[in-house]
């Protein structure tokens, strides 16, 4: 766990407990917040603040685990960040199965954006406005400062306020519960961002966009569509305009802002249309959904061709009509114009792995994937399927090897470590198996399944280097499970 090397799972488990424990304060389980009187934490308590809170995110229903999603988001948003004031924070950026329209910051850097939103933004840009405007809320540490003007000393409670707070700005019957138990109902009064954080994140916001080399006439677009959308609902507001108070001033002074700039139309790109039409296509029963794209590629609509004809291939292959989704990728490919698998796109090469394993070419199909993987070593979704069909292939050990790097580049990612659970299940390495399976347990936010794998792990016996990482992880982890329980 310390270390990438040998035999050994990952460094899940360390970076995890890490982030959650001051290196200055472990024998009190809690770090030394100081005197949060002054409204202000470090980089470090917000970090670990925005992760505690992350092991309840991941833990609930709404966490969408969707590796294509979430890895469009963070290419999107890390494009954003390289042009903010903290172009070297560590953000992540998520999506929630939610059809709201919102999006939220959390300290630290986590940004959470609702599937609600990615279906409403009607371009990129669109969606690149709010996601600036979320980096700025960061950047200007405006939640965080919320946070710690609470007055409360423990990182369990700032966090399980954090909680609270999104809670209540989402669903605010759920939020009840949450804010009682974070004991911070004078919170109520505080859940929305005041007009001065707002303007200010809009003014960092619009420059990041800018620099970006994004529409910034997006952002008043999209606003101004929001506020129609209200008075057509008869005063239901998007969650978004309840999060983020929008007033007439507000929208105009944005207006002012980039009127003083020309219109560029900034073209979207292929994988914002591809993660919007798998979206789409996720929402409706599988008979439903091929009936849908065959409908938008005859009638020329719903936007680009090249997503509807992917949509239409993701769509048959949930239906079980394999020949035909074989058929239709031929035709996507020509559409595309590019070799099948260098210089193509990964989401359409992993769907195209997916129609080859569902013929079941199993030769041709681990020379595909073997091939594939080369080219895309960073997406996920494609690397998921090719470990699977390795372990379905007895390859154990390449497909551990595999994982191993996947994690290094993904020290959090809860699948790798389930695949690579398996992987050390085939070779008989019960240590390596039952620690590979606590991380994924532990970035769940499932502390006390964690605890019990790691148990499993010591009484499988191993090196007194293995031994020694695993009573320290329990150590460790007792340490945090006492934290969260502590009044």
């Amino acid at each position: 766990m310390k270390n990438m090397k040998g035999s050994y799972p990952g460094t899940g488990l360390t970076v995890l407990l890490l982030l959650c424990f001051s290196p200055y304060a472990l024998s009190d389980g809690l770090p030394d917040l100081g005197d949060i009187s002054q409204t202000v934490l470090t980089p470090l308590q917000e970090r670990q603040i925005g992760q505690q809170s992350m092991l309840q995110i991941r833990a609930g229903k709404q966490f969408l685990d969707d590796a294509e999603v979430n890895d469009y988001l963070n290419q999107l948003g890390y494009k954003l960040v390289e042009n903010s004031t903290e172009p070297s924070l560590g953000f992540e950026f998520f999506a929630l199965d939610d059809p709201n329209i919102n999006a939220f910051a959390m300290p630290g850097g986590f940004i959470g954006v609702n599937s609600g939103l990615l279906l409403t933004a009607q371009s990129e840009s669109e969606l690149a406005a709010v996601l600036s405007h979320e980096i700025a809320h960061v950047t200007q540490h405006h939640l965080a400062r919320i946070i710690a003007g609470q007055q409360n000393d423990s990182l369990t409670t700032m966090a399980a306020i954090a909680i609270a707070i999104l809670a209540a700005r989402t669903n605010p019957q759920a939020a009840e519960a949450a804010i009682a138990s974070a004991q911070a109902r004078s919170i109520q009064q505080q859940l929305d961002y005041t007009r001065t954080h707002e303007q200010e994140a809009d003014r960092i916001g619009l420059d990041i966009l800018q620099k970006s080399n994004f529409n910034i006439h997006a952002m008043p677009e999209f606003l101004n569509r929001l506020q129609l959308a209200t008075r057509l609902l008869e005063g239901h507001a998007p969650a978004y305009l309840r999060t983020h108070p929008v007033t007439s001033d507000r929208i105009a002074d944005i207006e002012n802002r980039v009127n003083k700039q020309p219109y560029r139309l900034i073209p979207d790109s292929l994988d914002f249309q591809l993660v919007r039409t798998k979206l789409i296509a996720s929402r409706k029963t599988p008979a439903d959904a091929v009936a849908y794209f065959n409908d938008a590629l005859d009638t020329q609509k719903y936007g680009n061709p090249v997503a509807q004809r992917y949509g239409l291939v993701v769509s048959l292959l949930r239906n079980h009509d394999t020949e035909r989704a074989a058929l239709e990728l031929a035709t996507l490919r020509k559409q595309t114009g590019g070799d099948p698998i260098s210089g193509g796109s990964p989401m359409i090469e992993t769907v195209a792995g997916q129609v080859m394993l569902a013929k079941k070419n199993d030769a041709d199909t681990l020379a595909f994937y073997r091939t594939a993987a080369q080219n895309f070593p960073q997406h996920r979704a494609l690397i998921y399927d090719y470990a699977e069909l390795l372990l379905q292939s007895n390859q154990a050990e390449t497909a551990a090897k595999l994982l191993i790097e996947q994690l290094a580049r993904h020290p959090s990612d809860t699948r790798l470590y389930d695949l690579q659970a398996g992987a050390y299940a085939m070779q008989g390495k019960r240590l390596e198996q039952h620690q590979a399976q606590a991380y994924s347990y532990a970035w769940q936010g499932n502390l006390y399944a964690a605890l019990e794998q790691l148990e499993l792990a010591k009484q499988a016996g191993g090196s007194f280097y293995q031994l020694s990482v695993i009573e320290s992880d329990l150590r460790e982890l007792r340490e945090l499970l006492d934290a969260r329980v502590r009044p």
